[in-house]
């Protein structure tokens, strides 16, 4: 989780603690909340590292955490700069229409 700066984070998605600290950082700024969003990528990354394998699932499951880690930081730092890059970033993903054949 993402804490007060100067703490740092620990214990992202209680998986394990992986360091982020902020606190040279003005997170209201793109360029602070894009420097935020690297740091805490690379944190996820090195918190969900044992899961990823070689075999399909253990990349699954490397890109779940990694992603479930990422989204709950954001959540917790609550910022709009930072808010505004985990959108751009993370795009939802939207159903894919398929055209029918047939006229109507």
């Amino acid at each position: 989780m993402i804490v007060p700066p100067r703490q740092g984070l620990e214990g992202m998605s209680g998986l394990a603690d992986g360091p982020c600290p902020y606190a040279d950082l003005n997170i209201s700024s793109p360029s602070g909340a894009a420097a935020l969003y690297a740091r805490i990528k690379a944190a996820a990354n090195g918190v969900c590292w044992t899961l990823d394998g070689r075999d399909l699932q253990s990349k699954t499951d490397f890109n779940r955490c990694v992603y479930k880690a990422i989204a709950d930081a954001v959540a917790k730092v609550d910022q709009p700069a930072l808010n505004s890059i985990y959108i751009a970033k993370n795009p939802t993903q939207r159903p894919i229409m398929l055209a029918s054949g047939q006229n109507r």
